[in-house]
């Protein structure tokens, strides 16, 4: 159920005291023998709260100290590129990095300290870097300062590879483990008093190389000609100031709706459970660009890090993201000429089956993969894979020529692409997901959670496909029973079942006691909650037998 305020204004309770915030960075000392106050690194990085002591001081400087090992023994000896968001706990991170990195004599490359640079910036610059012939033997790679679209309480600190994308698991593990070992004995960590280090700080200008760069991934001449009425919201994110570039420098007719950068966010609304969330892709958090929808011809947010991806359209208003998805991979098949003629459409496996009929109309290999943007990086890096995304309106896609542009989400890119969109088809995303309808069906998809305690998470998590029995799911007869993903064989941590016209995708969740269940329907909102209780029952059966 809804919170009662879900889509209203923040009100001066909903916000956080950012000097109670910033002061229990410096002086909550973690428990190494704590497992809520080690280092963990989900999907996305080290996420916590300093006032959890889940996201302090310690925990940033053993895990800098930890990747440092970690790049060495990789032979990375290259420039390190960081970048941060607007988050509170961002820039005291930022700055125990570079005292650590710096101390042990790591090459930084950083933006000013009052800039903010987007995860799809600092994957561009290590993307450029080490496509460079003149810096072979000299390979870079990057660290982004955020936690995403979560709360402001929060901090978040990712490690992207030289590839430019997140971090696989053989990575973050061997980083948090040692991360952890460092927090219970931090003698081995190098680490000098910022005013030391500062001088040997190179200053990096992300904002116009990756603003300029764009014109390379993006036909903004059509956007220009068109004359597309754009509103860009930031949402008090990283993306600020490259909307305000691309505004002025790039000569298009393109509105900064909100400048304000507050660590507070106090002009949010609210998301659907009543907290502060800049996730773009939610109608409560987006709600204040969506009043405004029919002031501007496309409207686009992003999270704080710009990562991901929200589209408003005026006869439309938020789009679903994997309807977008769908709309994207078929405009972008049709104009992209300078890509490979037989680059497939990455898509993960909880994402909507419509992308499956749009690949199959268009002829193209689809590759399912399990959640994670990380699954796309080997395709984007050889050109293999044309678009990769994510149900969680995060994706991105080659450079215009067929290279790559970044390895990590772009939500700058998918941003723009809505304007390219409208610019030369005529018509919005929206109005082309109808036709998209008219062609396919009309698909009803929604996540929901069920209950599970920690074993049987860990049960569900490590399924084989001949533990299920049934037969048949809402009525259909069941015609796949996945614990790999189909694109890559990667394992998917639960279980995913189809059948010809729904699917039904579960994973434990790694924070609560649930499992999230996906689940669509191309036969209307009442087959849908057939197959969500179907679900419930099968895996139910499944996890007790």
């Amino acid at each position: 159920m809804a919170h009662p305020r879900a889509g209203q204004k923040a009100l001066p309770e909903d916000l956080i005291d950012v000097d109670a915030v910033l002061n229990a960075y410096y002086d909550l000392t973690p428990d190494p023998t704590d497992p809520d106050q080690q280092v963990v690194f989900g999907t996305s990085g080290h996420r916590g709260s300093s006032l959890d002591t889940a996201f302090n001081d310690a925990h940033i400087a053993a895990t800098t100290q930890a990747i440092v090992e970690y790049r060495a023994a990789q032979g990375i000896t290259g420039p390190l590129y960081i970048g941060k968001d607007t988050h509170a706990l961002s820039q005291p991170a930022w700055t125990t990095a570079i005292e650590v990195l710096i101390a042990n004599g790591v090459t930084v490359c950083s933006e000013g300290d009052n800039d903010y640079t987007p995860t799809p910036a600092v994957s561009r610059a290590i993307v450029v870097h080490n496509a460079d012939p003149g810096h072979e033997g000299n390979t870079a790679d990057g660290i982004v300062v955020t936690p995403s679209h979560n709360p402001p309480r929060d901090g978040g600190f990712k490690y992207n590879p030289p590839h430019g994308g997140p971090a696989d698991t053989d990575a973050t593990s061997a980083i948090a483990a040692r991360a952890n070992q460092l927090l219970a004995d931090g003698s081995d960590i190098r680490r000098k008093r910022f005013r030391e280090v500062e001088p040997e700080l190179n200053r990096f200008d992300y904002l116009s190389r990756y603003c300029d760069d764009l014109a390379n991934a993006l036909n903004l001449d059509a956007i220009r000609e068109a004359g597309v009425h754009i509103g860009a919201d930031p949402m008090g994110g990283a993306s600020v100031q490259y909307w305000e570039y691309i505004a002025e420098y790039l000569d298009l007719d393109l509105t900064v709706v909100n400048k304000t950068v507050d660590p507070q966010w106090s002009f949010m609304t609210l998301d659907t459970d009543g907290k502060i969330r800049m996730d773009c892709s939610s109608p409560n958090a987006m709600a204040s660009l969506i009043a405004n929808k029919d002031k501007y011809e496309i409207a686009t947010g992003n999270d704080a890090d710009s990562d991901r991806h929200g589209i408003v359209t005026p006869d439309w208003g938020l789009m679903n993201p994997n309807h977008y998805l769908a709309v994207a991979i078929q405009y972008l098949y049709a104009h992209r000429d300078g890509w490979r003629a037989d680059a497939a459409i990455g898509k993960t496996l909880v994402s909507s089956s419509m992308i499956d009929r749009v690949a199959e109309s268009l002829g193209r290999t689809l590759v399912e993969v399990p959640v994670g943007f990380k699954w796309f990086v080997p395709g984007l890096r050889s050109g293999e894979i044309g678009f990769g995304g994510e149900e969680s309106a995060g994706a991105s896609f080659l450079a215009l020529d067929g290279s790559t542009w970044t390895t990590d989400k772009d939500g700058i890119l998918l941003a723009l692409l809505a304007s390219e969109i409208k610019a030369v088809t005529g018509s919005s995303p929206s109005e082309l997901y109808a036709e998209l309808i008219k062609q396919h069906g009309a698909p009803a998809y929604a996540r929901v959670d069920a209950p599970a305690n920690r074993e049987q998470k860990a049960k569900l998590a490590k399924l084989d496909p001949s533990a299920v029995t049934a037969t048949e799911l809402a009525g259909e007869p069941i015609t796949a029973k996945l614990t790999k993903a189909p694109g890559n064989g990667a394992a998917i941590g639960g279980l995913k079942v189809t059948t010809e016209s729904a699917w039904f995708a579960a994973r434990p969740s790694g924070t609560e006691d649930v499992y999230k269940i996906y689940a669509e329907s191309f036969r209307g909102a009442e087959h849908l909650a057939e197959v969500q209780s179907a679900a419930k029952e099968l895996v139910s059966a499944t996890l007790a037998g």
